[in-house]
């Protein structure tokens, strides 16, 4: 696939100990990506966050819980990733998952494989 110029960047972080499944809920949504075939996807496990029921992240000494945030970008064409949030979506609501999902415009300078 050649991307470039106008693309957008979906963002879902949701809880490292999510699950579909029986598997990790960041996993199943990464393999679902590769699936519907998106341009690209990086999952990030994060260090602090809170949301809607409040702080309750953290790799801390002192750790509030161990279910650390997970932040997983995929990189595509907006409509693209529109469709696919829907099915990110579901994934999360299988799982009973809280998190947030959310879409950015992005331009892309390069894209390509290397050797």
């Amino acid at each position: 696939m050649n991307l470039s110029g106008g693309a957008a960047k979906l963002k879902i972080t949701i809880g490292e100990n999510d699950m579909v499944y029986q598997r990790p809920l960041y996993e199943a949504i990464l393999f679902a990506a590769k699936k519907y075939k998106l341009s690209g996807a990086t999952v990030v496990k994060g260090v602090l966050s809170y949301g809607a029921h409040s702080m309750n992240q953290s790799v801390k000494v002192f750790e509030l819980s161990s279910d650390k945030p997970v932040i997983i970008e995929l990189i595509d064409y907006p409509e693209r990733l529109t469709d696919f949030a829907d099915i990110a979506r579901k994934l999360m609501d299988k799982a009973e998952a809280g998190g947030i999902i959310i879409i950015e415009d992005i331009e892309v300078l390069h894209y390509g494989a290397g050797k």
